[in-house]
This record gives structure tokens, C-alpha cells and sequence, in this order.
């Protein structure tokens, strides 16, 4: 890999925890009610997310979409199979009781996913569109309506929002 390419790599890595960062900071600001912070911070994630995904077309990974699809659902078998499972061990041996939580819902969220996006790969010419919903405390993605309880994290329907 070359400098550049490292450096896109880097790059790519800080925008988008940039633009992961300021989404928090937003969302906070707006919990306390501080409308013109919350304005700035998503203003700014807008921004780092351009930033973000212009370096990632210079690295030449954003391909077409099947190709973008089986990228997709190989990165969720991972994280589903191996690296939160890790993480949550790791978390309960430091006594780490919400990092445990946290960690073994993405892990169940990212089945989802790759459930979702293989189907995606298996009718790729008969693909529906759906509608979409989002547990605003886990991440659970369902189709059609959202439950009367997140089936991940317990949650009540109104914690899940529509995806436009």
C-alpha cells in the first residue's frame, strides 16, 4: 500500500469518527435544549461525512452494488461471529457491565444486517423496497412496522424511528 493510500486509509478512519462524534454532540446539544449548537454540530457531521467518503472513492473500495452488498455482509459475519463476541468477553473479565451490554446488542444487530443484506444478494433483480425503522437504543432494524419491543434490547416502539 502506498503513502497516499495509507494516508486516505487514516483519513477516511478520522472523518468518520469525526462525523460519529459530532452526531453525539449534536444529539446532546439538542438534549439540553441548545438549538443553535445542534445546528453547528450536524452542519459540521454533514461536512465530515463528505470528507469521509471522498477519501473512501479514492481508495477505490466503494464498487458496484453487489459487489458493495458482498463486501457488506462478509464485514457483518465478522463482527457478528468474532470481534463483539471478543469484545463482550473481554468487557465481562474487566467486571464492564454496560460495554458487555452494548457490545453483545451490536452483535445481535449486526445478525440483522447480515440477514437483511443477504437476502438482498439472493433477490438481487427482485429486491423489494421496504420501509425501514430504527431502534434509537440499539441500532435493530426492522422492515415494515416497528414492534411493540425492540426484540434486542427491550425497548418500546417509539424508541424505533423511520428511515427515509
Amino acid at each position: 500500500m502506498s503513502k497516499t493510500e495509507k494516508n486516505l486509509e487514516q483519513a477516511f478512519t478520522g472523518e468518520s469518527r469525526a462525523y460519529q462524534k459530532y452526531l453525539a454532540y449534536a444529539q446532546k446539544a439538542a438534549d439540553e435544549y441548545q438549538e443553535g449548537v445542534y445546528k453547528l454540530f450536524m452542519a459540521l457531521a454533514a461536512s465530515e461525512a463528505i470528507h469521509a467518503r471522498r477519501h473512501l472513492s479514492y481508495l477505490k473500495k466503494i464498487r458496484g452494488t453487489w459487489d458493495n452488498v458482498q463486501d457488506a455482509v462478509e464485514s457483518e459475519a465478522k463482527e457478528f461471529e468474532s470481534l463483539y463476541p471478543t469484545m463482550a468477553s473481554e468487557a465481562r473479565e474487566e467486571g464492564r457491565e454496560g460495554p458487555e451490554i452494548s457490545f453483545g446488542h451490536a452483535a445481535e444487530v449486526e445478525k440483522g444486517h447480515h440477514r437483511l443484506l443477504g437476502k438482498a444478494l439472493v433477490e438481487q433483480e427482485k429486491f423489494l423496497v421496504e420501509e425501514y425503522f430504527v431502534c434509537n437504543a440499539c441500532g435493530h432494524v426492522v422492515t415494515r412496522d416497528p414492534p411493540e419491543y425492540c426484540q434486542v434490547c427491550g425497548a418500546v416502539r417509539k424508541a424505533f424511528h423511520k428511515v427515509i
